[in-house]
């Protein structure tokens, strides 16, 4: 099972490079464009966010540091891995 994220974005701050979008693994993100923010930029946005894999590409790339990635913390079964 993949690893879930989620993904932030200031959208004040993004001026809607795309670069987000093109290196998202997951294609979870897209440029909005019914929107735009203070500045009349269109900005992007989490589309799909049950299929954000937390992988902070995006943020990575962002070249304004408009996003920031949380990844969900596993659950701690109690089980031995590989045992039943």
């Amino acid at each position: 099972m993949a690893q879930k994220g989620y993904v932030e974005i200031a959208i004040e701050v993004c001026k809607g490079c795309n670069l987000c979008v093109i290196n998202c693994p997951s294609d979870c993100m897209a440029l909005n464009t019914s929107d735009t923010n203070s500045y009349g930029l269109h900005y992007s946005t989490l589309s799909k966010p049950e299929e954000c894999i937390g992988c902070a590409n995006c943020a990575v790339m962002c070249p304004d540091a408009a996003i920031t990635v949380y990844r969900k913390k596993k659950e701690k079964t109690g089980q031995v891995e590989g045992r039943q």
